[in-house]
């Protein structure tokens, strides 16, 4: 008659039984025979409460992937010939994507004559990767891909400490007291 190795409902080890002994203490204690290893010899066994047991792993799943943080990658795209004040707005862009916790493809488009002179696009690329050091690195240096030019750069800080640090931020943004500005309207209101 074919054997298993039981383990009890509490991880303790019942020892080599057979099946059909297995079955029989599994009905009177109202559990499932589970098989857990296939593959040894004689086959694991465990007295357990299946139904409880998928509910369990399922709820570990669903946490796991609400704690899961997805890197993304943001997109800025420019030209060679960028006007400072749109170069300073783009660089903010790149700036609270770093903070945020996402990369940045940074993609220099030429067009015409500009794509004789590479190195416009690539100085700027270096100015760009130099201003946003201390938020981040370049992660894959500037290449040239046919009308194109690409820049990776990645954050220092990781998706879910960027989200973590906002959380923190938001509740001492909640913690201070509203009555502050409350008091300096009433000072300034007129007397009657």
């Amino acid at each position: 008659m074919p054997e298993v190795r039981l383990v009890g409902p509490n991880g303790e080890q019942v020892g080599i039984v057979s099946i059909g002994d297995a079955l029989k203490l599994a009905q009177e204690a109202d559990l499932d025979l589970v098989e857990v290893a296939a593959t040894a010899r004689p086959p694991v066994c465990k007295l357990m409460d299946y139904g409880k047991f998928k509910y369990e792993s399922a709820m570990k799943a669903r946490e796991a992937r609400r704690n899961q943080a997805y890197t993304i990658i943001k997109e800025i795209k420019l030209r060679p010939k960028i006007d400072p004040h749109d170069y300073e707005t783009k660089k903010g862009h790149v700036v609270r994507f770093l903070k945020a916790g996402d990369k940045v493809k940074v993609t220099i488009m030429f067009r015409g004559r500009e794509q004789s002179r590479p190195e416009l696009g690539f100085r700027l690329l270096q100015r760009l990767a130099e201003d946003v050091t201390e938020l981040g690195f370049v992660e894959s240096q500037p290449k040239q891909d046919g009308r194109n030019m690409i820049m990776v750069i990645g954050p220092h800080k990781k998706k879910a400490e960027a989200k973590a640090e906002k959380a923190a931020a938001k509740a001492r943004r909640d913690d201070e007291p509203a009555g502050t500005e409350a008091s300096s309207d009433e000072a300034s209101a007129p007397q009657e």
